[in-house]
């Protein structure tokens, strides 16, 4: 499946936590150049929708009102999630939605975010431009962190309610979970490999 654009985020706040394989030159034609799998907490009462395409060309689509855990269809993904706590800022979860419906690549999108980070709540925000004929291109950037977003490497990569693989032990331990599915999702159907990716998020440790 094509998928030119993802994006993701997580606040500093409760068990919102991300895994996510990245190999833009696979050994097999078979094998998926992204594997991600995220969990956001939140409120059974806050109001949401069933997953539906919007935008301005329906080329987003994502479940909730406002676009946190979103992916885009063309290409481009983004997931963000509101800031946790502390004094009035700007909502972290609009830099998703404005990062899916730009023709802005995924780099010059987080030095754009970085130059403003200072304005919010702690946040994480990764964005991918995955392209065939131009080559995948992952990003990360955590206004807690580095001044400059970083181009990320392939490679496996966990992310919690702090900046990128800071090792904490849900992490370390959901890390190895996700890994030794990925493993043994390599000879599965779709449908296998994504029953094992929610058996590691549905883990209570």
């Amino acid at each position: 499946t094509s998928l030119p654009r993802v994006s993701q985020a997580t606040p500093w706040g409760p068990m919102c936590i991300i895994f996510f394989k990245f190999d833009p030159r696979p050994v097999s034609k078979n094998a998926y150049r992204l594997i991600l799998a995220a969990n956001r907490d939140e409120f059974y009462h806050r109001p949401s929708r069933a997953a539906d395409f919007w935008g301005n060309n329906n080329e987003v689509l994502s479940g909730v009102a406002v676009p946190w855990g979103t992916i885009s269809l063309p290409g481009r993904g983004a997931q963000s999630y509101r800031p946790s706590h502390g004094r009035v800022s700007p909502d972290a979860g609009e830099l998703v939605a404005q990062f899916l419906t730009s023709d802005v690549d995924s780099l010059s999108y987080l030095k754009k975010v970085s130059a403003e980070g200072h304005l919010y709540n702690g946040f994480n925000l990764i964005a991918a431009d995955l392209s065939t004929e131009k080559g995948d291109v992952i990003c990360y950037y955590g206004n807690r962190g580095e001044r400059e977003p970083v181009v990320l490497a392939p490679g496996t990569y966990g992310l919690s309610n702090a900046l990128l693989e800071t090792p904490w032990r849900k992490l370390c331990f959901g890390k190895r979970l996700f890994l030794e599915a990925v493993e043994r999702g390599q000879a599965l159907p779709k449908d296998a490999l994504a029953a094992q990716l929610l058996d590691v998020l549905n883990n209570e440790e």
